[in-house]
C-alpha cells in the first residue's frame, strides 16, 4: 500500500466519527476486575482506541454457555457494574451513554461514548418484565440470541451441527421484540438463525440491525447473511456491522485472511444495497481476558488486531477509490444515524 493511503486514513480517522457496534468490552471489564485489576480501559483499551479515532464503541453483555441458566442475569448485572466502576474511575475518558446524544455529548468533553447492548436475551430468561429493568440501567440494543437456543429464539452454529427442527422466533421472542421498540431499544440480529432473522423482518416496526455479521456470498459461514437477509435490513433501514473475525471473512486459513478480505464484503454490500447500509462491528477477540469458551472449536483470528488498525483499513478504502463521504459513512455515520433514530 501506498504510504500515502495510511497517511490520508489515520488524519481521516482522526476527525471522523468512528463507531465499532459490536465489541465485549464490558465482559473484557468484569473478567479483568474480578482478577483485581482497575482502571482496565486506560491500561488496555485508551492507546488503540485512541490510534483508531474511536468516538463510540457497543458493549455486548456476553453470557458464556457454561454460565447459563443460573448466572445469566448476575453476569449481565456484573458487567454493567464494570463498565459503571470504569467510568467512575475514569470519568475523563469514558462515559457510559442511553443515547446518541449523550455520545455526542461525551465526544465533545473528549471521551468515549459507551452504549450497552444484549448479545443474546439469556439474562432475561422468561421474563419480558426484565426488559424495562435494563433498560433504566441504560441497555439500548437487544441481540435476541447468541449462537445457541434461549427462550426467544434459536441461534445461528457456527459449524453444521447434529440437532433437530429449527426454530424462528417463539412468542415470547416477539414478545421482547415488540417491548424492545417500545422503549426505544435498537433490535439486533447477528446470531440468529435464518428463521429468527426472517421472523424479525416480518414483526419489526422500525429499523434492525445485523451489528457483527459479514456476506454469506462471499464466507459461508452461517454467522453471515444471505443477500435477501442483507436487502432485509436496508429495507428496514438497518445496516450491517463488518465482522473481522477471520471465519467470518473468508474460507481460508486465518493466516491468509487480510484487510482486502474484509473491502470485499463492505463493496458487496456497497453494490448489493448502497453506501447507507453497512459499518463496522469488528468484534476484536484476541487481546480480551477471556477467551470465549463458548464458541466452539473453530479456527478464527481478528483480522483487524485492535482498533488500532481501523486506520489501515480505511486506507484500504481510499485506495480502492472510496470517497471520503462514502469512507466517513462506513466507519460510523452509518450506525451513528440508525441508533439516533431508534434510541435518541
Amino acid at each position: 500500500m501506498d504510504k500515502c493511503y495510511l497517511e490520508r486514513a489515520e488524519e481521516f480517522v482522526r476527525n471522523s466519527f468512528v463507531m465499532d457496534a459490536h465489541y465485549d468490552l464490558a465482559m473484557d471489564f468484569d473478567d479483568s476486575r474480578e482478577m483485581g485489576e482497575s482502571r482496565v480501559y486506560s491500561a488496555r483499551h485508551e492507546g488503540p482506541f485512541r490510534a483508531g479515532g474511536v468516538n463510540c464503541v457497543v458493549s455486548s453483555l456476553f453470557i458464556h454457555s457454561w454460565q447459563l441458566p443460573e448466572m445469566g442475569l448476575r453476569k449481565a448485572l456484573d458487567q454493567i457494574s464494570a463498565l459503571i466502576s470504569e467510568e467512575r474511575e475514569q470519568p475523563d475518558k469514558i462515559s457510559v451513554c442511553a443515547s446518541m446524544a449523550g455520545v455526542d455529548a461525551a465526544n465533545t468533553a473528549g471521551r468515549v461514548g459507551i452504549i450497552v447492548s444484549f448479545e443474546g436475551a439469556d439474562p432475561l430468561g422468561s421474563d419480558a418484565g426484565l426488559l424495562q429493568v435494563f433498560h433504566r440501567l441504560g441497555v439500548r440494543a437487544l441481540g435476541l440470541a447468541w449462537s445457541r437456543r434461549n427462550y426467544a429464539a434459536d441461534g445461528c452454529s457456527f459449524r453444521p451441527l447434529k440437532e433437530g427442527l429449527k426454530g424462528g422466533l417463539t412468542h415470547f421472542g416477539v414478545e421482547l421484540l415488540e417491548e424492545a421498540e417500545r422503549l426505544g431499544m435498537l433490535i439486533d440480529i447477528s446470531h440468529l438463525n435464518d428463521e429468527g432473522v426472517s421472523d424479525v423482518a416480518r414483526f419489526a416496526h422500525r429499523p434492525f440491525i445485523a451489528s457483527h455479521s459479514n456476506c454469506r456470498a462471499l464466507a459461508r459461514s452461517m454467522r453471515n447473511l444471505t443477500d435477501e437477509q442483507i436487502k432485509m435490513v436496508a429495507d428496514a433501514g438497518g445496516a450491517v456491522g463488518m465482522n473481522g473475525c477471520t471465519f467470518a471473512v473468508a474460507d481460508k486459513e486465518s493466516k491468509d485472511v487480510g484487510m482486502d478480505d474484509i473491502f470485499a464484503h463492505i463493496d458487496h454490500i456497497v453494490r448489493l444495497v448502497g453506501d447507507d447500509f453497512v459499518g463496522l462491528g469488528l468484534d476484536i477477540c484476541d487481546s480480551l481476558t477471556e477467551i470465549h469458551k463458548s464458541v466452539p472449536n473453530i479456527e478464527s483470528r481478528d483480522t483487524l488486531k485492535d482498533h488500532g488498525q481501523i486506520a489501515n483499513l480505511a486506507a484500504v478504502l481510499f485506495e480502492k477509490g472510496y470517497s471520503d463521504e462514502r469512507v466517513g459513512k462506513i466507519l460510523g455515520g452509518n450506525f451513528r444515524r440508525i441508533y439516533r433514530e431508534v434510541i435518541g
